[in-house]
């Protein structure tokens, strides 16, 4: 399975061995998440944690795209960012997704419907107060699913210039693989967005 990257980078040998419109947007009724995890099914997050939003872009052959991360190259994740004041959450998705890889030939599929929450390690917090200027717990995200229906040469790590890169690699990986790079404190949710979108990806 390739993996690309942004040039001038080490191609890294984590899977070797792995084998602009608005679209119609279509929810789907999923189970409430285990209760581990926090969790809300109102139109707002909880408290006290940054509002954002996740996705988890599939191809036609059902695998998840997945990018590493620049500041921390080990950790794979799936796009995600922050909801603008008043922004309405797939609204968000579509723009958080372009920025962060260029991508625009997608469709929303699906759309979980609760709020799943992490909480930021003490490191992580701490550096983020000091970018952000705001003492988050924890992101609050809420998740949508997309199709990509374009081809791979479309995917653009740099987006779309608005924003700083954040990925130096991408793949095409599988549920499972993408919750096994995901870092540790984001895996229980990786673990609850392969559950909800399951359907989609069988």
């Amino acid at each position: 399975m390739p993996i690309y990257q942004l040039p001038f980078q080490r191609a890294s040998p984590l899977f070797r061995n792995c084998p602009s419109k608005l679209p119609k947007f279509t929810p789907i009724s999923l189970p409430y998440p285990r209760s581990s995890l926090s969790s809300s099914s109102m139109d707002s997050p909880p408290e006290g944690y940054r509002r954002n939003v996740g996705i988890c872009l599939i191809n036609p052959s059902k695998k998840i795209f997945a990018a590493s991360r620049l500041d921390i190259p080990d950790a794979w994740q799936m796009p995600q960012g922050g909801i603008d004041e008043n922004e309405d959450p797939r609204n968000a998705a579509i723009r958080e997704l372009e920025e962060e890889t260029g991508v625009t030939s997608a469709d929303i599929v699906a759309e979980a419907p609760y709020w799943l929450t992490y909480d930021f390690p003490p490191e992580v917090r701490q550096k983020l107060k000091q970018q952000w200027g705001s003492d988050w717990k924890g992101q609050a995200q809420k998740w949508f699913l997309l199709k990509f229906n374009g081809k791979d040469e479309e995917v653009n790590l740099l987006g779309n210039g608005t924003e700083k890169a954040e990925f130096g690699q991408w793949s095409w990986v599988s549920p499972q693989e993408i919750v096994n790079r995901a870092v540790d404190f984001k895996k229980p949710v990786y673990e609850q967005v392969m559950k909800a979108f399951s359907p989609y990806l069988e």
